[in-house]
């Protein structure tokens, strides 16, 4: 690879992880390369964008973002081969991950960037793939805050209809 070739890939790299919240770094290295073609086409059909870049290009790309990002975390899991995982669900990758090693030995878990935090290691994956994601969350927001009028709701109209009913009974005594 020629240095402008390194360079455009680090530019090509800052652009796609600024604009991002999550990421995760996964090692494939032992899988076939049908397994890989297999778990690349699943990657597609969840909307997981994975490229193989080289470690050294990744920290270039990482070290220069804002120190807010909190990146330095990762480096310590850019060692071996590397394959990043793109989204734009947090829980998606993890997901994706566990499934595909229900008949597989890989991928693993490298390290997780979700939202300026870093999780480190394989074992964070079931924890990883049990986040709710954004719409799960508004949708429980939604629900607790329907909760309260529905209850409102229901007693008017249960109330309504006692009322009928103690209205119907005094008119049938007046009778």
């Amino acid at each position: 690879m020629t240095r402008a070739e390194k360079t455009a890939t680090i530019e090509a790299l800052k652009d796609k992880l600024s604009g991002i919240d999550f990421f995760y770094l996964a090692d494939s290295s032992t899988l076939t390369v049908e397994q890989v073609n297999k778990f690349r086409r699943l990657c597609f059909e969840k909307g997981i964008e994975m490229k193989v870049v080289k470690n050294t290009l990744i920290q270039k790309a990482l070290e220069s973002a804002p120190e807010e990002k909190n990146y330095a975390g990762l480096f310590e899991a850019l060692k071996g081969p590397t394959a990043i995982l793109i989204s734009d669900k947090a829980n998606a990758p993890a997901k994706l991950i566990k499934e595909f090693r229900e008949n597989n030995e890989k991928p693993t878990l490298k390290a997780a960037y979700i939202d300026t935090d870093v999780f480190l290691g394989d074992e964070k994956l079931d924890e990883l793939a049990k986040l709710k994601s954004k719409e799960d969350l508004v949708a429980e927001v939604i629900a607790l805050l329907q909760s309260p009028a529905k209850n409102v709701i229901s007693a008017l109209q249960s109330g309504g209809q006692t009322l009928v009913g103690i209205l119907k009974t005094l008119e049938e005594r007046g009778e």
